[in-house]
């Protein structure tokens, strides 16, 4: 039986000489190393010893700020949809022209999938588990409708205007966008080996990001 004091007890972080504790930093340390793992060993594979290694910290410690490895796992869930939801909120898509704010919405997508290949990794892996992590996270879900609110409101003007055809589901216009941006990071190495094709290329990706805009802009203009 645990001791209650262990549980109750802010573990103290290994530390050097003149550092002073920062659980915030920690923390995100935590995390960062829990990505890293995770996306290498995926969540079955993934060791709470390995990620304390990385961090120079304890596996208690990791158990205090996360409770568990699955938790830990579903806060590495919300920070990496969190990290792509916030940058999101930062382009001021309520202040462009409808056309711009739909243009600057897929180049941000595809931006931030080519550069942060982590993230698709880690939502791969959680495709394998059918998505039962995710199921636990209210805060994926909540961040995830204010993004489509944002589009059906850009949605809206452009109809006001008279630029965008009428019934745009804002749902399948985000899955349109993100299937395309997600398949060409998940899919590089098997894709780019069967078609001799490199991806990563700058040519080809920026092809590529003029061919998802203009595809997306053709289908929602009337």
């Amino acid at each position: 039986m645990s001791n209650v004091a262990d549980t109750l007890e802010t573990p103290v972080e290994v530390r050097g000489k003149g550092r002073k504790n920062n659980p915030e930093k920690t923390r995100e340390g935590i995390l960062q190393a829990a990505v890293a793992e995770f996306v290498q060993q995926g969540l079955s594979g993934a060791r709470v010893d390995a990620i304390a290694e990385r961090t120079h910290t304890s596996k208690r410690m990791i158990y205090y700020y996360f409770g568990s490895k699955e938790q830990l796992y579903v806060e590495v869930l919300e920070k990496l949809y969190g990290d792509i939801r916030q940058t999101e909120s930062k382009l001021h898509l309520a202040e462009l022209e409808p056309l711009e704010a739909i243009r600057r919405t897929v180049e941000f997508a595809f931006d931030h999938h080519d550069r942060n290949i982590d993230f698709v990794r880690i939502v791969s892996i959680e495709n394998i588990h059918h998505g039962e992590n995710v199921k636990k996270s209210t805060v994926i879900r909540s961040m995830s409708n204010t993004m489509l609110h944002s589009l059906a409101e850009i949605l809206r003007r452009g109809e006001a205007q008279g630029l965008f055809r009428a019934g745009i589901d804002p749902l399948d216009l985000h899955l349109l966008i993100s299937s395309f941006c997600f398949y060409r990071v998940s899919n590089r190495n098997t894709f780019g080996e069967i078609f001799q094709i490199d991806l990563a290329d700058e040519q080809v990706k920026q092809r590529h990001k003029a061919m998802i805009c203009e595809a997306v802009l053709r289908y929602i203009q009337r």
